[in-house]
């Protein structure tokens, strides 16, 4: 089971889902900090879905994957699926989350429902232009349709 730490809180997520809602909401504040626009739950090609993806006003592409405990992230292990479809590759994870267990060759976010910060830079890999090109109309599709749908 999930554990945030201090579970006695009227506000603090108690639950899996909650967990993973309020690092998305966390995620995408700073990812915003970042100048980045960002969109959740992304539909790839492949079949994979990114929890949250971030374009830079240059159009570099971050994926961001939430991992809400380490249950969460031990059985995941469909993440290095993400890596052909952005520029940069993160975890996102929980204040009391284990970070060693995080791969050293990607970055890492940390948060909570107000914020958090990037406590490891991803290393860049260029995405080639056909991929760059279809990810990013993807980006703009999958937004303009959710603007339209609200």
């Amino acid at each position: 089971m999930c554990n945030l730490g201090v579970v006695d809180q009227v506000d603090e997520p108690h639950t899996r889902p909650e967990i993973t809602a309020a690092l998305a909401r966390g995620v995408t504040r700073v990812l915003h900090d970042h100048g980045l626009a960002s969109i959740l739950e992304v539909p790839l090609a492949n079949g994979r879905r990114a929890d949250l993806m971030g374009l830079t006003g240059a159009g570099e592409i971050w994926i961001v994957e939430t991992k809400s405990c380490v249950e969460d992230f031990a059985v995941d292990q469909k993440w290095p699926d993400y890596r052909e479809y952005c520029d940069r590759f993160f975890f996102a994870v929980t204040v009391d989350f284990p970070q060693e267990l995080i791969p050293a060759d990607v970055g890492l976010i940390v948060a909570d429902g107000f914020g958090g910060a990037i406590l490891r830079e991803a290393p860049r890999q260029s995405l080639v232009g056909a991929r760059r090109k279809a990810v990013t109309l993807l980006f703009a599709r999958l937004a303009a349709m959710r603007i339209a749908a609200s």
